[in-house]
């Protein structure tokens, strides 16, 4: 085993602890929360779709996918949605395609973990999808957690499009964190 090469993929992963979602710095929240807080709120969320979702589940998968779904902002950093739209299509993918190659470069389990980020990426699983959910639906409520501690609605642009969720288990419970918004 390269230990070198897992300490050093550690040690980025460690990095997200620090790296602020920007999107929330944008819009002016403090102490916005780190993309590994964001991280953590999608592996639990997926944990509980995936008890509710009528689907066969392969846990392990769908832990690994959502852990992994934002590794690569260790390098890129939390760029947000808005910034993507001026820069060509496909960018994203690509640039965090890199990222997660370098980041994972001579470990022993670099091929298992980049075959996971590109089923992820694809979007075609069922595993993916309700990762693709979690991912969205967490969003929201981390918006909602934070309109409440902040007693206002500086947020309201994220509530102006609703989102498309691929399980209808997902649909409910973002209709009710809608719901309680008022």
């Amino acid at each position: 085993m390269e230990v070198t090469a897992v300490t050093q993929t550690l040690l980025h992963a460690n990095q997200l602890k620090r790296t602020a979602r920007t999107g929330w710095v944008q819009r002016g929240v403090p102490d916005a929360e780190s993309v590994a807080a964001h991280s953590f709120g999608v592996v639990f969320t997926v944990l509980t779709l995936a008890q509710l979702v009528d689907e066969p589940i392969d846990l392990g998968k769908l832990l690994a996918l959502a852990a992994l779904h934002d590794l690569p902002e260790a390098l890129t950093t939390d760029i947000p949605t808005p910034a993507w739209r001026y820069l060509p299509p496909g960018i994203k993918t690509d640039v965090e395609r890199g990222a997660m190659a370098e980041m994972l470069a001579d470990t022993p389990f670099a091929a298992d973990w980049m075959a996971l980020w590109e089923e992820l990426h694809a979007n075609k699983t069922a595993v993916a999808r309700l990762v693709y959910d979690a991912d969205k639906l967490e969003m929201y409520l981390q918006a909602w957690v934070y309109e409440q501690q902040f007693g206002n609605r500086f947020l309201a642009e994220f509530w102006a499009a609703p989102p498309n969720f691929h399980f209808p288990q997902t649909q409910a419970i973002y209709r009710e964190i809608v719901a309680l918004r008022g």
